[in-house]
């Protein structure tokens, strides 16, 4: 009986190390996910999105930025991801610190603190938002476009 006992005690240790082991793993596939880091002048930011490992790592990373934009066209029940966003962010006193065309539907962007209008552009049809972006935390701005926005689909 003690056998027995010793023995489901090592495969119970066994499985635990495994599942640490996988989850380590997990959370290094889920970085390696990540599209590349821009910059454009002083700001660095990445966008994608396209497929589940990367928009899982994207979401992931995302409290560790702080700005987050997710970009879709509204839908019957829900929304649809887009992509191929035209971007325009402008500090509080109106200069441009990043402009970039999304290459899927989530972009985070490292601003400093401060105010900053968006300007999205998704087939001619241009979105504007005001974020605040604060000192150690993320803003997440979800920018919706209207029901049968063409995103360039035949």
């Amino acid at each position: 009986m003690a056998s027995n006992r010793r023995g489901t005690l090592s495969l119970a240790a066994a499985m635990l190390a495994a599942g640490l082991l996988l989850g380590s793993a997990a959370q290094a596939q889920n970085e390696s996910a990540l599209p590349p880091v821009q910059k454009s002048g002083a700001v660095e930011y990445l966008s994608g999105g396209i497929g589940l490992d990367e928009s899982t790592a994207i979401k992931s990373a995302s409290r560790h930025w702080p700005l987050s934009l997710v970009f879709s066209v509204q839908a019957p029940g829900k929304a649809e991801f887009a992509s191929d966003v035209k971007l325009q962010i402008s500090d509080a006193k109106g200069a441009q610190v990043l402009e970039t065309t999304a290459s899927g539907p989530f972009l985070l962007a490292k601003l400093a603190p401060g105010s900053y209008s968006l300007r999205a552009t998704l087939a001619g049809k241009t979105l504007e938002r005001k974020v605040q972006v604060k000192a150690g935390s993320s803003a997440r701005v979800e920018l919706v476009w209207p029901a049968g926005t063409n995103q360039g689909r035949t």
